[in-house]
């Protein structure tokens, strides 16, 4: 489906009071100031630490897009959006500028590009060697091929390569940093397929009988035209792009390609390719593959499988057949994967869910099975020394495994816990960037991980040997700051590359120089990790000095709201409180949030966040109202409790039992009255937002932004829910805030993006809901956004959204007499 008219250029809006108003205003409006000037500042950049781990490629993300910009064609064909000149992908971070710098802490230097209008740059990433960082420059009508020297600061264009980007940027490096491998653009490629005349037929869908339960997706092929346009673009050629600068060499024929990875030792290409028939249900993800290892003339060497149309998986299962096919990259040809054990039916009991499975290339050995996992296998990673990493998942348990799979040996568990419990994660492996295996270090690895406590989050690296699971805490956080390390830069761990922030400090790059792991300490960790104390005055280097871009918030305090629920369960908020506020003073207050499930009171009584970070705004926030005068309870806990699959049981009682705790908690604080408080979210948070206006009187207005109101319209599950429509009906109706319409009687703004790409968040959900409370003389405001997606992005929308946002809570909130009383408890 191509977006070429999506709506009309100029906003809509729809809205209707008691008394009725007239038709609202349908241009782009501006919040007061400081709101632009905050929203228009410079983001900070993202480092990446080289291979070699002696220098920094910084990372410039763009400003926001114009509407213009947005309303550029792009086609919406299987589950992806690409633009339709130049076939670039949209959406997602992108950015503006690179910049290097070394790690001697002299200022970084800007790399010259030849960037104009609205070109953008997507990452690719370093050369395994740190010589290179590879970039995919997305022009008007193409997307090129960029090299960056990170030593030299330069940058030079691979000639002859057109990238192939409609499924996403698809470039691997080589092991030895000779060249990529990247999906480009066939040359001989014509014209896209134009648009019938008019339709040779109707379009058809057909079931033959299996059961083939799928979620809701957006932007589906829904035509024969569709199909083509999506063959058309999606059509790639497997290039070896050298980093001499000689003309890339093309690779076998042209095909749908969705992955060409070179083998370790360079004499193979793992690659797959969709086939047919194409399917209207499901994105391309899961259309029928096939998977086979090529040599560099294009010969095949093995066919692994051909998958078919994967559209009877059960719910929450995965298909059959292999699955995450990679590359071992501790040998030269090596292929892995993973293959189900139950039929890929988590409902299925077994001994075993996943099996791992090798085959070394070239051979004609069948594959061998290397390992089974209790649960279901989601990731395997490689240390430097050749030892899998592998974890597992189980849903009915939510309990998480990380054990390491040496060649030979016992596997060792390294970690076992509940997936919930994150006071216990031990953290991710490290791996370098570029580089395709964990760091290892004395049969060590190094675990990185935001450490969230009873205090809040406070980032940790720990080194874990491999055999006895041993773990030496080198880092931990401490003191009034927010510090995560972000690369290991010396194999030993004794210098870490750091992101340091604190209440009224801009993030920026630190190098820290640290104690040896022996002179740390260790202990041994059964269950929990070692708690080590940072030597005393560490060595620290600022790599980076970036500015407060946003002076204007200075002043804003926040503060660890904590409150229990009238069940017992643990609660916690974070306040926020506007610049210059006299304490004791009630003001005007908006609470933000975004319920969770879990099957634990413990689980769902963690602090999670920490007070000591700086307030960095983008987008459409709410924190941009404390500008304005009003306080802001973030992110205040909203678990919903129960054992399995039954959370969700009890939604709404659990909900506004968590909304009550909190308004009685910022009443109690002395910032806020009852009678000025307002709720709000988005996605998740603003079918939130709706349940809470139908099922109490807590709140005197709500914000609920791409929400989705009507549950029977995503009948196979939701969020967290597993079980269908079909087999809880009663629940899906009680949750559904459209069912309780009529009982809506606090003023409520609706935004919703036109082109929404959400799965389940569709926007006719946001039309029916407003037109059900239209029809019950509810106030509402219905706001659409042309060419937005889930998430707002052109500078004109951002900032139309928080003026709506502000007008509504000035108008229903901080200006609104008071009225008769409210109730404290829900309806």
């Amino acid at each position: 489906m191509t977006r070429s008219c999506l709506g009309a250029t100029a906003l809509v809006v729809l809205a209707l009071t008691e008394p009725a108003l007239a038709q609202p205003d349908s241009t782009y409006r501006v919040p007061p100031a400081p709101i632009p000037a905050i929203l228009d500042a410079a983001p900070v950049p993202t480092a990446v630490l080289s291979p070699a781990a002696d220098r920094l490629v910084l990372l410039h993300p763009r400003a926001m897009p114009s509407i213009a910009e947005l309303a550029e064609p792009i086609h919406r064909l299987a589950g992806v959006r690409f633009a339709a000149a130049s076939g670039a992908p949209v959406g997602g971070e992108s950015y503006a500028a690179v910049s290097v710098a070394g790690l001697d802490g002299r200022p970084p230097r800007p790399v010259a590009l030849p960037l104009t209008g609205t070109d953008r740059l997507l990452p690719v990433g370093y050369a395994p060697d740190g010589a290179h960082y590879a970039l995919a420059v997305v022009r008007t009508d193409h997307v090129q091929l960029w090299l960056v020297d990170p030593s030299a600061g330069t940058a030079r264009q691979a000639p002859g390569v057109r990238l192939s980007t409609a499924l996403g940027v698809k470039c691997t490096w080589m092991a030895d940093s000779g060249g990529l491998v990247c999906l480009t653009t066939p040359a001989a490629r014509g014209a896209e397929p134009p648009p019938p005349a008019a339709p040779a037929g109707p379009n058809i869908q057909q079931a033959g009988g299996t059961a083939a339960p799928v979620r809701t997706y957006q932007d589906l092929l829904t035509s024969a035209h569709d199909e083509a346009l999506f063959a058309h673009h999606a059509t790639s050629a497997i290039a070896l792009i050298p980093t001499t600068g000689g003309a890339p060499r093309v690779v076998g024929a042209p095909a749908l390609y969705t992955l060409a990875a070179p083998a370790p030792g360079g004499r193979f290409l793992l690659v797959e390719e969709i086939g047919r028939p194409f399917s209207r249900l499901v994105p391309y993800d899961d259309f029928p593959k096939r998977v086979r290892v090529i040599d560099m003339t294009g010969a095949e060497v093995h066919a692994l499988a051909t998958l078919p149309l994967a559209d009877t998986v059960p719910i929450s299962g995965v298909p059959t057949g292999p699955r995450r096919y990679r590359w071992d990259p501790t040998t030269p040809a090596r292929l892995t994967w993973l293959e189900a054990l139950d039929g890929g039916d988590p409902k299925k009991v077994v001994p075993h869910r996943d099996q791992l499975m090798a085959l070394t290339l070239p051979t004609r050995m069948a594959p061998v099975a290397w390992h089974r996992t209790e649960f279901r296998c989601s990731t395997v990673t490689w240390t430097d020394t050749g030892e899998a990493l592998v974890s597992e998942y189980d849903r009915p348990t939510r309990r998480t495994r990380l054990s390491v799979v040496p060649g030979e040996g016992e596997v060792k568990v390294l970690s076992d816990r509940s997936a919930e419990d994150a006071y216990a994660n031990p953290g991710t492996p490290y791996s370098r960037a570029g580089v395709d295996t964990v760091l290892t270090h004395d049969g060590s690895i190094y675990m990185l991980g935001l450490g969230a406590s009873p205090d809040g989050d406070r980032p940790f690296a720990d080194k874990v040997a491999l055999r006895t699971g041993t773990t030496t805490r080198l880092f931990r956080s401490s003191g009034e700051q927010f510090e995560q390390v972000v690369a290991i830069v010396a194999r030993d761990g004794s210098r870490l590359l750091t992101r340091h922030e604190s209440r009224t400090s801009p993030p920026n790059y630190v190098l820290r120089t640290i104690a040896t792991a022996a002179a740390v300490g260790s202990r041994a960790r059964d269950g929990a990790l070692g708690e080590r104390a940072l030597p005393p005055d560490p060595a620290r280097l600022a790599l980076t000095a970036f500015a407060d871009s946003a002076p204007q918030m200075q002043g804003v305090t926040r503060e660890r709201l904590r409150y229990t629920r009238e069940d017992g369960v643990a609660l916690s908020g974070t306040l926020y409180l506007p610049p210059g506020y006299t304490a004791g003073t009630r003001l005007p207050l908006l609470m933000w949030a975004y319920p969770q499930e879990f099957t634990s009171a413990a689980a769902a009584g963690q602090v999670s966040g920490s007070p000591y970070r700086f307030d960095t705004v983008r987008g459409a926030s709410h924190l941009l109202l404390l500008t304005q005068g009003y306080a802001i309870l973030d992110d205040p806990s909203m678990p919903i409790v129960g054992d399995g699959e039954t959370a969700n049981d009890h939604y709404v009682e659990q909900l506004v039992a968590s909304a009550k705790a909190a308004v009685d908690a910022v009443v109690a604080r002395g910032v806020a009255d009852r009678d000025r408080i307002a709720v709000g979210g988005h996605s998740y948070g603003a079918f939130m937002t709706a349940n809470l206006l139908a099922h109490s009187d807590l709140f005197r207005a709500g914000i609920a932004r791409s929400g989705a109101y009507n549950r029977t319209l995503t009948p196979f599950g939701f969020q967290a829910e597993t079980r269908t429509f079909w087999e809880v009906p009663e629940v899906y109706a009680r949750m559904s805030p459209f069912w309780y319409a009529h009982k809506v009687n606090e003023p409520i703004l609706l935004t919703h993006g036109e082109a929404d790409n959400n799965s389940g968040t569709f926007p006719i959900q946001s039309e029916r809901f407003y037109m059900a409370l239209k029809g019950h003389g509810a106030t509402v405001r219905y706001v659409t956004l042309p060419h937005e997606s889930h998430g707002y992005a052109a500078r004109e929308s951002v900032l139309h959204t928080v003026a709506e946002i502000l007008d509504w809570l000035d108008a229903h909130v901080k200006h609104a007499p008071g009225r008769p009383g409210t109730a404290a408890a829900g309806r």
